[in-house]
């Protein structure tokens, strides 16, 4: 049975899932070390697992190790750290001592004292259902330097081999999944760059080598955190691996005192014995039941008016532009950036949070009223978290902006980072967004962060280090703060395109910007990374030009469309200029999502083939009597055979209708040999296939 139990007599606590184990216990010098993780087992079995620590037979080799909870700096404990402290007299060893625990509803918390200076360690354990959510809150007395607090270390069972599950990227060409041997060691993924990253994404899924989409055991790990983070996996000679997240980078000292806890980011973690396809579902189903904040919403088909207008915006051509998308079915629309200040563009003007004028002359309330009246919602680009040198804000207050004295002040886009680590420019942030929603009956913003941190400084600050975790903190808290003055409002992620997709984000935003690049060749692998551990329900994906503005490929509509019809659709080219063939087109294919958008925003997904350079790539999504498949072939080749798609996630006693052919299949075939799918010739071809369960 699903919950927490304490085993009195072993100090032993249990914690079962609905198909998974996790144990963990005090060995003789009271420090936490792990037992289990794995296929559910009882209490009683989880007993037979415990014995007592082995004792060391040479000076080079601890039987031991990497087995502790949260491995600690100190002692004869030579594995990678995850917390690293310096009392006052500068001794950084820790010694645990136990103090008590409590259990409340899933909710598991291990207090612990070091054996002589003031310092409180709790060890927090959540489960929610599969997922077990761990994180670390530190206290103290006196002063305390904290040199590494990761949120956890998780302890993987000895396997034969060890493979690594990740994804890598750069700009336009994010969460792109890497699969390798772990090499032994420590390999460390991470950002240094004050946001999650385009180049790596925190979490890691490790198998033993034989897993696939169906079969095998993986055990996934993910950081809840958006600013700079590191996640360590150490795999021994001896033959254990362990995976450690938190946030933070080498260099940066923490702080802790009266009054200044230490709460480090969720760490979760998932084990499964179905493969990664299992694996993903139960990350997928977790993020839309415990993550997002209003997880049971259909997203709306959305356009956004960037790359058709860029910075040359008016009331007139947005106007233009709302109506044609109305026309399209589109239900928000969004206005990019060049609405306030200066910013005719990227030189100027960012900070300067005021219509512009000249542009609106009646301010921004005709263009709103005028889109809610098309029947859709409204919906506005910000990027809070910026300034250009030339701006009113940065003239008035550079000090506000992240900075080292004597040392230059680096732009990348011609942009400043401003440090919303202070209070006062908190403050202001939360004043003009509130206004901005509140006056303007705004419904929707598309918050973007384009460019990372450097100089990273606070002149005047005791404590500067603390702007590393302090700004991010205060981005989540000015988020959570405008959801609950708003309660209508909605917002998607952005930072320069997948910069900022992690699972702190997705708990106070809706949705996500996967990439900047809207190639849809390119977005098959970009989303087949993403959804690796993020739902397609938070997939923002756009339907975009030809030529596409990142690659100049041509692709042709339809292949665009059904390529974004498997997250939450956009559109976001220049409709007003659409020959009248493509218009028809985009209101069929508009019509066809709103249909089939409940089975791929809330639906399982079953990746039935990987995007490929050739052949036939596919993807299916199952909620319920609903099934649909989405089928891409990039390029076509004379007399290559086509291999018949086999289906996943059916009712094998069930028959299925294709309302399109009117035909029907058995589940048990579409299972066990699949169907031939009926694809256009040519290049970029694709298809949408929808099934019906039907009663016998």
């Amino acid at each position: 049975m699903a919950g927490i139990s304490f085993l009195d007599d072993h100090r032993t606590w249990v914690l079962t899932g609905e198909t998974s184990t996790y144990a963990l216990r005090l060995d003789e010098e009271d420090c936490p070390v792990h037992l289990y993780w794995g296929p559910a087992l009882p209490a009683t079995s989880v007993v037979e697992l415990i014995g007592k620590s082995l004792p060391w037979w040479d000076g080079f080799n601890d039987p031991n190790e990497g087995l502790a909870e949260l491995a600690a700096d100190g002692g004869t404990s030579y594995w990678t750290p995850a917390l690293q402290v310096r009392f006052a007299d500068g001794t950084r060893a820790l010694e645990w001592r136990y103090e008590d625990d409590a259990i409340t509803a899933g909710h598991l918390i291990l207090r612990f004292t070091d054996r002589h200076y003031p310092l409180r360690i709790a060890l927090h354990y959540r489960l929610r259902g599969d997922v077990l959510e761990r994180w670390t809150e530190l206290t103290a007395d006196t002063d305390v330097e904290v040199i590494r607090a990761d949120s956890a270390t998780w302890a993987l069972p000895v396997f034969e081999d060890y493979r690594l599950s990740h994804v890598t990227g750069r700009w336009a060409a994010e969460t792109l999944l890497r699969r390798e041997v772990a090499p032994h060691g420590e390999t460390v993924f991470g950002s240094r760059r004050g946001i999650t990253s385009h180049h790596a994404n925190p979490w890691v899924m490790v198998d033993d080598g034989t897993a696939t989409e169906r079969h095998g055991e993986v055990y996934g790990v993910a950081l809840a955190w958006s600013g700079s983070w590191r996640l360590t996996t150490t795999r021994a000679s001896t033959g254990r691996l362990t995976v450690s997240s938190g946030f933070g980078q080498n260099g940066v000292v923490h702080r802790v005192g009266p009054g200044r806890p230490l709460i480090t980011p969720v760490s979760a973690g998932l084990y499964t014995g179905g493969g990664f396809g299992a694996a993903s579902r139960a990350w997928h189903a977790y993020v839309r039941a415990h993550v997002l904040p209003h997880p049971g919403e259909l997203r709306p088909v959305l356009y956004n008016s960037w790359e058709a207008t860029g910075f040359d915006v008016t009331e007139a051509g947005q106007h233009a532009l709302a109506e044609r998308a109305a026309a399209l079915g589109v239900e928000l629309f969004v206005m990019d950036d060049g609405w306030f200040g200066a910013r005719t563009g990227d030189h100027a003007g960012l900070g300067d949070w005021h219509v512009n004028r000249t542009r609106f002359p009646d301010g921004l309330k005709p263009l709103v009223e005028a889109v809610h009246g098309l029947g859709m919602q409204f919906g506005i680009w910000v990027e809070p978290e910026m300034v250009n040198p030339d701006s009113d804000l940065y003239r008035a207050h550079p000090d506000w902006v992240l900075h080292h004295p004597h040392r230059r002040r680096s732009e990348l886009r011609r942009q400043l980072v401003l440090n919303f680590a202070r209070p006062d420019v908190a403050a202001w942030a939360h004043d003009w967004l509130d206004r901005l929603v509140g006056e303007h009956g705004v419904d929707f913003l598309k918050w973007d962060m384009n460019r990372p941190f450097s100089e990273a400084g606070w002149p005047g600050e005791a404590d500067p280090d603390r702007l590393w975790v302090e700004h991010t903190r205060a981005v989540y808290a000015l988020l959570d703060r405008l959801r609950a003055d708003h309660p209508g409002l909605r917002i998607e992620s952005c930072a320069g395109g997948g910069g900022r997709i992690d699972l702190g984000v997705l708990a106070r935003t809706d949705q996500v910007w996967t990439s900047d690049n809207t190639d849809a060749l390119d977005r098959l692998r970009i989303q087949h990374g993403y959804g690796q551990l993020y739902p397609a329900r938070a997939m923002s994906a756009w339907v975009t030009d030809n030529p596409n503005f990142v690659t100049a490929r041509s692709v042709p509509l339809r292949f665009r469309f059904h390529v974004a019809m498997a997250g939450v659709l956009g559109l976001g080219g220049d409709i007003v200029s659409w020959p009248e063939d493509d218009l028809e087109l985009a209101r069929e294919l508009v019509a066809l999502y709103k249909d089939i958008r409940p089975v791929v925003q809330h639906g399982a997904l079953y990746r039935l083939r990987p995007p490929v350079d050739d052949g036939v790539t596919a993807v299916q999504y199952v909620l319920a009597h609903r099934t649909v498949v989405f089928a891409y072939r990039q390029a076509a080749h004379f007399n290559a055979p086509a291999r018949p798609l086999r289906l996943d996630g059916l009712d094998p006693a069930a028959r299925y209708l294709d309302p399109a052919s009117g035909r029907t299949h058995s589940g048990a075939v579409l299972l066990a040999h699949g169907f031939a799918v009926d694809l256009p010739a040519g290049d970029f071809a694709s298809a949408v296939i929808r099934l019906d369960r039907i009663k016998i």
